[in-house]
Parts: structure tokens; C-alpha cells; sequence
């Protein structure tokens, strides 16, 4: 999760000069897509997919409706987690159609339903909207890490302002870029130094999850590069990825953990992009440079 980046340009759906589509076969393989994941309402948790069409704004449906609070202005974020942390236990699904949103109790709303502002607003304890459209200059709450790690979740603590999509196509509500990045390795990494032995990925809320192998956080190395995915997806990486304390949270049945953040917080304090101090960083982010269909199994090649 990230803070504040400073903007990039954005792709075309076109391969840039010196890209070699044709070459991509060439390449090796270092790993294959064992995880495909939309989030259709920002800070809900989201839905697995086999297969998904990818253009410039990302994965269909991804992140296309958020909560807008109305006595801010402000887009809801579990950023903040004192005031947002109860949108983890929600979850939206149908990012290609009407989208649902299951509550705790299990019952489920629909975005289009006449009372759903309602019902959220009473869920949630705040006045907020279901949006589909991102206001101007639209910005979002995010809660120093390290001062919820000390404080606990539910202490309010200093909170920075950051803006939404800097690398992104303008409506959405992706954080910077449209395709977040996860691999195997760097869970595998992270989980070996819990007590319980393993992470859930959701706890990071990765768009695509690459099974490599290796030591763990080769997403260090992909900035600047490009990634081959099946047979027509190519990523640009443009970043690696900040983690704010959300990957704390109780997410659906899975219980809080601060060691999510506190484990890559001791061994991979980077710095996520050039200008911008060392931060624990877990994944990547990344821009479509040529639309394509990607499936699990899909072998990812790395230029």
C-alpha cells in the first residue's frame, strides 16, 4: 500500500519502440500466475478469478467503485485504519457486472440498491456514498505504519494525504498503478519468519500472484523492466510496493497481525521509488504497456 508517489506517464495500449512482442517466447520463464485477484470496490476484500482481460486501467473491474466519505470528501481507505478498518470485513464481488458487497452477518447489498448508502453508513459508523466516479484531486487517509504498530488500531494517530492513481489512467481508484504484483518467494519469505509458518497473500492484496522461486522480494529488482505474461500481457514495473498497515488487519476470518507488517518492515526496508525514503516493501507495482488476457498457469517472462 502506498503513500504518495509521484506521477508517472501513462502507457498506451501499444508496445513501445523496442519492445519486441515476437521475442517474448525467447525469453525465460521465470515463473507462472498462480493467483489472480480484483478488488471491485476499493479497501473490500475482493474475489478470485481464473482468467481476466487487462488493459491501461488494469484488471475488468478492479477497484471502479469506492466509498466517498461525505463529511470529508475523502475516499474511504483502510489506510487509516482507526476509521476505515471495519471495510476489511466487507467483501465485493462481480467486477464485470452488478457488483455485491457480503457484510458480516451475512447478508449482502447490491452497489445499484436504493438503500445501499444506507446500509453502510450504519455498518461502518460513517456517512459514506458508493461511488463510481473518483472526485477532483481526489484524496485518501493514510495512517503512519509505524505509529500503528505502536499504538494499536484503534488509537488515532498522525495521518499524511495522499492522491490516488499517479500512475494510472484518470477513474479508478487504484493507489498508484493499475496491476499490483506478488510472487511466491516473498511470501514464502515472510511466512518463514511467523510463528504460524505462512502469509496469506490477501494480507497484501496483490492483483496477480507469480509463483517464482528464489530467496524472496525479487520485486526489488523489476523496476524499469518488463514482464511477459501468457501469451499478450506485457507490464511495465514501475515501483516497488510501500506497505502501510492494512496487511495488520483482520481481513474477512483471518485474524489481525501486526508481524505482517513488522516482518518485512526488518528485512526488506527499501526505498520504493526514487525520492522517497526507505519503507517496508512488499511486491510491485506496475503499468499496461500492451493489453492482453491473462490465466492461471500463464507463464511470466521477465525482459
Amino acid at each position: 500500500m502506498t503513500g504518495s508517489m509521484p506521477a508517472h506517464g501513462h502507457q498506451q495500449d501499444a508496445a513501445p519502440p523496442g519492445t519486441s512482442r515476437s521475442s517474448g517466447g525467447r525469453r525465460p520463464v521465470i515463473g507462472r500466475v498462480v493467483g489472480i485477484r480484483r478488488y471491485p470496490v476499493k479497501s473490500l476484500l475482493g474475489e478470485d478469478l481464473d482468467a481476466v482481460a487487462v488493459d491501461a486501467a488494469g484488471l475488468a473491474g478492479d477497484r471502479r467503485l469506492a466509498l466517498l466519505h461525505r463529511e470529508t470528501g475523502r475516499v474511504a481507505s483502510a489506510k487509516n485504519p482507526y476509521r476505515w478498518r471495519a471495510l476489511t470485513t466487507l467483501a465485493a464481488t462481480g467486477g464485470d457486472g452488478a457488483v455485491r458487497i457480503a457484510l458480516p452477518d451475512g447478508r449482502s447489498v447490491a452497489a445499484g440498491d436504493d438503500g445501499v448508502d444506507a446500509v453502510l453508513s450504519e455498518l461502518l459508523g460513517e456517512p459514506v456514498t458508493l461511488i463510481d466516479t473518483p472526485p477532483p484531486d481526489a484524496v485518501l487517509e493514510r495512517s503512519r505504519p509505524e505509529e500503528v504498530l505502536a499504538a494499536g488500531v484503534a488509537v488515532p494517530v498522525p495521518v499524511d494525504e495522499g492522491r490516488l492513481g499517479a500512475a494510472a489512467p484518470p477513474g479508478g481508484f487504484v493507489d498508484f498503478a493499475p496491476v499490483h504484483l506478488l510472487t511466491t518467494a516473498t511470501l514464502r519469505r515472510i511466512g518463514a519468519e511467523l510463528p504460524s509458518g505462512a502469509v496469506d497473500p490477501v494480507r497484501y492484496r496483490p492483483n496477480l500472484v507469480l509463483d517464482t522461486a528464489g530467496a524472496g522480494f525479487e520485486e526489488n529488482d523489476w523496476p524499469g523492466r518488463e514482464l511477459r505474461i501468457g501469451a499478450e500481457l506485457v507490464l511495465r514495473v514501475l515501483a516497488r510496493t510501500p506497505r502501510c498497515a492494512v496487511p495488520t488487519l483482520a481481513h474477512g476470518t483471518l485474524p489481525r497481525d501486526p508481524e505482517a507488517l513488522r516482518v518485512p518492515a526488518r528485512l526488506n526496508r527499501v526505498v520504493p521509488l526514487d525520492g522517497l525514503a526507505p519503507q517496508p516493501c512488499v511486491g510491485a507495482y506496475a503499468q499496461v504497456v500492451h493489453a492482453g488476457r491473462v490465466e492461471a498457469g500463464d507463464p511470466v517472462r521477465l525482459a
